[in-house]
């Protein structure tokens, strides 16, 4: 038995220190917030809420972290998971005994499993990132959006994540673009890397850990290439190193498929001098045009799937927690990363191989090589990138999503009716002084927040369901806005107390699921913004039918007042009454709202 576990430890272990995000509430596997008498008073610190930034200045993608890093401590303020005892321990040293644990879909048993850290309170995790040679659409961003949510609600539970997500920046993708443009495949790459970042900017993705790049690992593929090799189980061809998938018995575990269902089209190169057809190659041999290394079987560069063992291996040795992608990685991808790890050191293993549905249109999967897709940068044009991130979450994880415009102007309404609900409640609360407020909320206010953070906490450990965890959020929402704008309302006992548990209980949630903006304001403004791009209007045009409206309304021209709203209506635009005069918000297009009558 041969290890090489000295050989792939991170190659610099240092700790960040740049500004990152960490969402820490009050208990981990409690409700959210407990519901106690003193619940509002904030000097008491029931409810703890770690506001690390990210910097997303501009809405871009802003990181000054350092890139390479191994395990960092868990800071004192912030929960450890004890799971000897079971026990959550706060910042103050007091223990607190869990009620349930977290369950997590695993590919590999075809089942649900308890979520068990191979070290206590840390966790190793491993995403597959972008070949980056193009603009990232939305199938990559359900990835990468669905990792990040169990990246903060991991952090959320008080785990110690070491969250590793690489890039491809050599591939024959990468060279084939390269050379029609005339560039430099590793330029061309490098520029995409930057592109990817800002997109996951946009989308509020927090940065991984680190983010390893193929063509800065090329000694550490090598080296587990000659494992492969010492250990018999790749053979070499003219300066090309395959893999021999006759040699690993248990090829076909994690997808369930056979060797036969290998399929030329899915980076499974024909050669005729392999000795099976599934053989995939570990080292390519340099070709003319082509980037190269030195290698010991002469210049070349690694085969695709060989650079996701390698950097796994070197940042969360052999053996580590999580393993994820979308569905379309698990054959012949992950299939081959298994292979190829276990037979580089037996002792390789996997926790938890976790994968995210496809994005679809039509019914049909949505691919750069079918042509199908929309860019991240297409969508958020038109719609706000938190929208695009409320649809996506929208449905669970690994369930398909078929994307559509009336999905998106949905998700767009209801993070408007959401931040808007929140500023409100905001600008009210900025108007009472904190040190006034009463240590006490009336019961109704303690029994929805209660059944909220039930129906959140047991959404949330059941596998990270994500649409029953937002659909909790319909209640205190109500309430919110019964208290701030209904007469019975306005004169309610302890309103102010309400308000601010409620929106504090609210922002929790937002903060765990990526959804919580640094302004409610500008979000707003933002989404109005959209709204009038998508109605191809400008505000003033807006406020124009609004005065005409108005006029008609006093000349008692009641048809053209109800065709100015109705107009207005059919692209969007929802036009508003109040004591205050009239105004306006973004709404869905009636057109698509008879497309889907059955809508929520």
């Amino acid at each position: 038995m041969i290890t090489l576990f000295k050989c792939y430890k991170p190659l610099i272990s240092i700790r960040s220190k740049s500004p990152r995000e960490m969402i820490t509430l009050f208990k981990c596997y409690k409700p959210l917030i407990p519901i106690r008498t003193s619940l509002i008073s904030r000097s008491r610190r029931l409810i703890h809420t770690h506001h690390h930034k990210i910097s997303v200045a501009g809405d871009k993608y802003s990181d000054n972290r350092t890139r390479v890093r191994g395990f960092s401590s868990i800071g004192q303020s912030q929960p450890s998971v004890n799971e000897k005892t079971c026990k959550i321990i706060d910042g103050g040293g007091a223990e607190r005994e869990s009620s349930s644990e977290l369950w997590l879909y695993n590919t590999m048993s075809k089942q649900k499993e308890a979520f068990r850290p191979k070290v206590a309170g840390k966790v190793g995790m491993y995403v597959c990132g972008v070949t980056a040679y193009d603009l990232s659409h939305i199938g990559h961003a359900r990835v990468y959006v669905c990792f990040d949510v169990l990246y903060r609600y991991l952090k959320h539970l008080g785990y110690e994540v070491n969250y590793v997500r690489n890039f491809t920046d050599v591939d024959d993708k990468i060279i084939t673009r390269a050379n029609e443009l005339g560039e430099d495949p590793i330029s061309l790459s490098r520029r995409y890397c930057e592109e990817f970042h800002q997109d996951m900017g946009y989308l509020r993705c927090l940065p991984p850990s680190v983010e390893p790049r193929v063509s800065e690992h090329i000694p550490q593929i090598i080296d587990m290439i000659k494992q492969i090799l010492d250990n018999d189980c790749a053979y070499i061809i003219d300066g090309d190193v395959y893999f021999s998938v006759d040699k690993f018995s248990e090829y076909g575990r994690l997808s369930g498929r056979k060797l036969e269902d290998n399929r030329a089209g899915e980076r499974v190169a024909v050669d005729s001098r392999k000795k099976n057809s599934a053989d995939f190659a570990l080292w390519k041999s340099a070709k003319e045009g082509e980037p190269f290394w030195e290698s010991p079987w002469g210049p070349g560069r690694p085969g695709w799937h060989i650079e996701c063992s390698a950097m796994s291996t070197a940042y969360l040795g052999y053996s580590f927690d999580i393993h994820g992608g979308g569905m379309d990685l698990i054959f012949p991808h992950h299939e081959n990363e298994i292979a190829q790890s276990c037979a580089a050191c037996n002792k390789s293993n996997v926790s938890l191989w976790i994968h995210n549905g496809f994005v679809t249109i039509d019914s049909e999967k949505m691919s750069k090589s079918l042509g199908n897709f929309f860019t991240i940068r297409q969508v958020i044009d038109l719609y706000h990138p938190l929208a695009l991130r409320l649809f996506l979450i929208g449905t669970h994880y690994r369930s398909p999503i078929n994307y559509s415009d009336v999905q998106l102007e949905k998700a767009s309404d209801r993070v408007f009716y959401i931040y808007q609900t929140l500023h409100d409640c905001e600008y009210i609360l900025s108007q009472h002084a904190e040190v006034n407020r009463k240590d006490s909320i009336p019961t109704n206010v303690i029994s929805c927040i209660s059944k909220f953070n039930d129906e959140v906490l047991s959404s949330m450990l059941d596998d990270l369901h994500t649409p029953v965890a937002l659909s909790a959020l319909s209640d205190p929402l109500k309430i919110i806005n019964d208290l701030l704008h209904t007469r019975k309302g306005k004169k309610q006992e302890l309103r102010i107390e309400s308000l601010a548990a409620l929106e504090k209980t609210i922002g929790n949630l937002l903060s765990i699921l990526g959804l919580m903006p640094r302004s409610y304001f500008e979000v707003l403004q933002q989404l109005r913004e959209k709204a009038l791009k998508r109605a191809k209007l400008s505000e003033d045009q807006v406020l124009k039918k609004i005065e005409e409206r108005n006029i008609a309304r006093t000349n008692k021209e009641y048809e053209k007042s109800d065709t100015i709203r109705r107009d207005l209506a059919a692209i969007g635009i929802a036009l508003m009454d109040s004591p205050e005069g009239t105004s306006w918000r973004p709404a869905v297009p009636l057109a698509l709202q008879e497309q889907s009558p059955g809508a929520t």
